[in-house]
């Protein structure tokens, strides 16, 4: 496998991270926040190698890009060899997963990815036309990586109302997420955002998951973390809050996400 960073041929270095990993680093909430939280309270040997499958695939995603990209600009360059070679590694991971579901499991706990297909061709589109970046597509992304959850759930013996909601809490947390870290950045910058539609986005995901804790579907303390959520979106948003770095920004989500994931498990596991 190809090792570090240096192609001695045209003394240009190659960055192997920027090639293998990808660049968002909330992208790695989105993807262990519900993998995490469902493999924790619906624990299944076929869970695990879905938890494989879908790391495989959200690795391979990064490499994939540069290879895309590098084949349309028919370029042939050091970082087009290693990144065929990350798509291949990371491929095979994927397909390992699948194959280790399939056959533990069963296809019908497959049924929620049945409904982000449509998502997932459009993040290849935003992908292969470099618009991934924009708020469409991170949307998205975020609803279709979040069905880790109910899949798991699902093959974890869990009822297909009880995977489906699970899947909404983290369609609840990471969408106002999403919404709220990119309005902190403009801030940042000194440029416009859209405060109403954060705190909008907040309440509604708040008032969604404490219908869900009425009902018996989510923890109360889920409930309790989606209010300290919505506090950390007025107050980041707010005048009173301290100007920070963007990385600092990406750190405190995945500490929040972190935190709501946790709320998850211990509320399903104490009963509060």
């Amino acid at each position: 496998m190809v090792i570090n960073t240096l192609t001695l041929e045209n003394k240009r270095a190659i960055s192997l991270k920027r090639i293998a990993l990808p660049v968002e680093h909330g992208s790695w909430g989105f993807l262990f926040e519900p993998l995490v939280a469902s493999l924790a309270v619906a624990f299944s040997l076929t869970g695990m190698w879905i938890a494989l499958m879908i790391i495989g695939a959200f690795l391979t995603r990064q490499p994939l890009k540069v290879l895309w990209s590098d084949w349309l600009a028919k370029r042939n360059l050091p970082q087009t060899e290693a990144a065929l070679k990350f798509t291949l590694v990371f491929g095979t991971i994927s397909l390992l997963g699948l194959v280790g579901s399939l056959y533990f499991g069963s296809f019908a706990n497959f049924y929620p990815f049945l409904f982000i297909i449509p998502l997932a061709i459009y993040q290849i589109y935003c992908d292969a036309s470099k618009k991934s970046r924009q708020l469409l597509p991170e949307l998205t992304g975020a609803i279709a990586i979040s069905s880790s959850a109910a899949v798991i759930a699902l093959a974890g013996g869990w009822n297909l109302l009880n995977a489906y909601l699970l899947w909404a809490i983290f369609v609840a947390r990471l969408i106002p997420s999403i919404l709220y870290v990119r309005s902190r950045l403009r801030l940042e910058k000194g440029k416009d955002f859209l405060l109403v539609s954060v705190i909008a986005a907040h309440f509604i995901a708040l008032g969604a998951i404490g219908m869900f804790a009425a009902n018996g579907y989510a923890s109360k303390l889920t409930f309790v973390m989606f209010g300290v959520l919505l506090i950390r979106a007025f107050w980041g948003l707010s005048p009173l809050r301290k100007k920070v770095k963007a990385m600092k920004i990406g750190v405190w989500e995945v500490i929040y996400g972190t935190m709501t994931a946790l709320s998850v498990i211990i509320g399903y596991y104490l009963g509060i």
